[in-house]
């Protein structure tokens, strides 16, 4: 029952999406401008105030990291009366948005690299972000927000999702800003996230008709080059901004994605499938083997025999054969595969025989 109502709520809406309009998407979704892109930032930390959950005393490392940490805080201590249980070294790691000011902040990832069990309940202590070049552009510190939990004692343990990995919404300060500034000069080069020659070609046509003038021109499938008018070159912001906000309406090649580990199918709206036949049927055999005892009579001179008795029953479903003319549309595909009553894991392997009979239109994406 509960895969019918699964099967019409998809039937409804892609039927649903199908009558409604084609939306268009903004250039700034689909397009960024070179230069203007988020940098990479890393750093080592410890994470304290674990209860028992953290690194054991054979991770060396973090027994040393707390040691040395404790001696730039003026606390001499020996490394062999040191415990970790509630310490874990962890790797900090950040991503700094274009145009990051100092003193605002960004959010941190937090992931556990010894042998602690969870860091639920810890706190970062101040861990230096450094990027590519090896210097420091943000510092995070702070508790952290664990969506995991792990209970469980020597016989047995739960555990959900990764409570080893944390996030700090706004845990880093940023302390230095990556210096760029938007080129006053007389173009601006956009890149295509997908790059595709029909999508260029519309942005660079919707742009001219948005602006009157021939400002755009395409240069290859995935950038694009705009002329910034003369009474705007000084302050391009308000020119980018109306740029950014024309609609277009962007193309895609036709892409099957199927993951065999999940039995997840992702089908695009361009698919299209040839004129192909598709029977779907199962084969179930069953083997049953039962003794049968013969016992003589009383006083007889006859002995006792087991005499085995062997059923084999073969039984095959009615495979049903569905015929799928050119050209057929994506809604088209799934109610003719949902109509035999094949499985996800049974359309990857109908897909594969399809692509392989070279009927299918589409690129096949196995994950």
């Amino acid at each position: 029952m509960l895969r019918h109502f699964i099967t019409l709520f998809c039937l409804t809406l892609m039927l649903c999406t199908a009558l409604s309009p084609a939306k268009a998407t903004r250039i700034k979704d689909i397009a960024r401008l070179q230069g203007v892109r988020s940098n990479q930032l890393v750093g080592y930390g410890l994470v304290v105030g674990l209860n028992g959950s953290g690194d054991s005393d054979s991770t060396r490392f973090t027994v040393r990291s707390l040691v040395n940490m404790m001696e730039r805080l003026g606390v001499t201590v020996d490394a062999n009366d040191v415990k970790v249980d509630n310490v874990a070294a962890v790797i900090v790691t950040a991503e700094l948005p274009p145009f990051s000011k100092t003193g605002s902040t960004i959010d941190v990832l937090v992931s556990s690299i010894g042998d602690a069990d969870s860091l639920v309940g810890g706190s970062l202590l101040m861990t230096p972000l450094k990027g590519p070049d090896g210097q420091v552009y943000a510092v995070a510190q702070g508790p952290l927000a664990v969506g995991g939990l792990a209970y469980g004692g020597k016989a047995a343990t739960v555990q959900k999702n990764h409570p080893t990995v944390g996030r700090i919404p706004g845990g880093a300060l940023v302390e230095r800003e990556v210096p760029y500034r938007l080129d006053t000069g007389a173009e601006l080069h956009y890149q295509l996230s997908s790059p595709d020659f029909t999508t260029v070609t519309r942005m660079a046509d919707a742009i001219n008709a948005h602006f009157g003038k021939p400002l755009a021109r395409a240069e290859d499938s995935g950038s694009l080059r705009v002329s910034i008018p003369e009474g705007q070159r000084r302050q391009p912001v308000n020119f980018i901004a109306s740029l950014e906000s024309i609609n277009i309406r962007p193309d895609s090649m036709a892409r099957i994605v199927v993951n065999e580990k999940t039995g997840t199918i992702v089908m695009g709206e361009e698919v299209r499938i040839a004129t192909v036949a598709v029977s779907h049927g199962n084969l179930n055999l069953v083997i049953s083997e039962q003794d049968q005892v013969s016992q003589p009579l009383p006083f007889s001179e006859g002995e006792t025999t087991v005499v085995p008795d062997t059923t084999i029953e073969a039984s095959e479903e009615n495979g049903n054969l569905i015929v799928m003319e050119m050209g057929v549309s994506i809604g088209d595909v799934a109610r003719a595969l949902n109509a035999i009553g094949a499985t996800p894991r049974d359309l990857i392997a109908i897909f594969q025989a399809i692509k392989a009979a070279g009927a299918l239109h589409a690129e096949l994406v196995v994950l």
